[in-house]
């Protein structure tokens, strides 16, 4: 994956060599259809909770800030709402069919976010502070039960066959989604971790929901399983792509993009892809950086470490080569994504449409 140089030094992903350069407008076009028609039902969903956690889902979503007042906060890049409405259109239905569907994984994943934020102790997300730094760590976790229980409600509240397959598709993909999280914490506490665990993880952590929300448009417009699978698998390995990429600018991202603290998976001892690559690779680098990250975790002073101590980690880990092997994890992933689309029969426009929404994501530069 080629590189260019972020405001702090440090570097972040751009067109992976080979790849055909975005049509970022389209994209745009795509992300913000996916974003305006799933708003306002998302919006009427949240009214539905009691106040505060009203109050405080409106915050998070970005849509009020911490005083109330009415808000254009950043909310997301709707990526997920831009695959189910598109997921719609390859089983030859209107992209509004998907708009429930769209709604349900888009609170799956803020569920998850509000959840996430409060285990690992992040204090800001999308340039602002988190639910929890603001309203507490109790409204934190109720809010997001909240969230996970009105993703069901949206769906049963139509009342259909489709309905109910897309239900269980939902459950499925959140359940792994859960334990992708649970793996990721026991992680940190592990001083080693080998690719094929931290795969898995990942794989359930976030490949699962976006092979939901890739499908449940699909389901939902009356496509049977075989079609939803292989759109399943699609999103799967573009879910893994979108991690990969992720994991990067976890430790070499620049903060102003990410809204993230400098080397902020570093922080977290998060055992990402760069960090258990090097640590398999072998040799001086990936020894002394084992070294580092044991006594790191046994230090009573880990939170008070310089940017020194964590620069000099996240160049140990590139000089073992965990950061070029996430970048080709990235791309074959990618790969692999969109050889699945081949077996699906859907209009050539949503095909190329998947492609560049994949394009997109690996690389995206936040």
């Amino acid at each position: 994956m080629s590189v260019s140089t972020g405001t702090r030094g440090e570097t972040v992903p751009t067109v992976p060599p080979g790849n055909p350069a975005v049509d970022t407008a389209d994209v745009s076009a795509l992300l913000e259809r996916g974003r305006t028609l799933s708003t306002p039902v998302l919006r009427a969903a949240v009214d539905r909770l009691a106040p505060p956690m009203d109050t405080v889902a409106a915050y998070h979503f970005g849509w009020i800030d911490a005083q109330g007042n009415p808000s254009e906060g950043d909310s997301g890049k709707a990526v997920r709402p831009a695959l189910a409405l598109l997921s719609a259109e390859a089983a030859g239905v209107a992209p509004e069919v998907g708009i429930p569907g769209a709604v349900a994984v888009e609170l799956v994943h803020n569920f998850s976010l509000l959840h996430d934020d409060l285990m690992d102790g992040d204090e800001q997300r999308r340039h602002r502070d988190t639910v929890w730094k603001v309203h507490g760590p109790a409204q934190a976790i109720l809010v997001g039960d909240a969230l996970f229980a009105l993703a069901n409600e949206i769906l049963l509240e139509l009342g259909t066959v489709e309905a109910g397959r897309a239900t269980r598709r939902l459950t499925t993909a959140s359940r792994k989604l859960i334990d992708g999280q649970a793996q990721d914490i026991s992680y940190e506490h592990r001083e080693r971790v080998t690719v094929e665990e931290c795969l898995e993880m990942e794989g359930n952590k976030t490949g699962a929901l976006l092979a939901c929300a890739v499908s449940i448009g699909a389901v939902l417009g009356g496509a049977d399983d075989r079609t939803a699978d292989k759109l399943e698998e699609y999103g799967y390995h573009l879910g893994l792509a979108f991690q990969a990429v992720d994991d990067l600018l976890g430790i070499w991202g620049d903060p102003e993009a990410t809204g993230k603290q400098t080397w902020s998976d570093l922080r977290q001892r998060k055992k990402s892809l760069p960090v258990v690559a090097a640590l398999a690779a072998g040799g001086p680098a990936s020894e002394r950086l084992g070294e580092l990250l044991a006594a790191d975790a046994k230090s009573n002073d880990f939170d008070t470490f310089s940017e020194e101590e964590f620069a000099t980690r996240a160049a140990l880990i590139e000089e073992a080569g965990g950061r070029e092997w996430t970048s080709q994890e990235a791309r074959r992933q990618h790969t692999i994504a969109i050889e699945a689309l081949d077996e699906v029969d859907m209009p050539a426009r949503v095909r190329a449409q998947l492609v560049e929404l994949a394009d997109f994501v690996v690389v995206r530069k936040r």
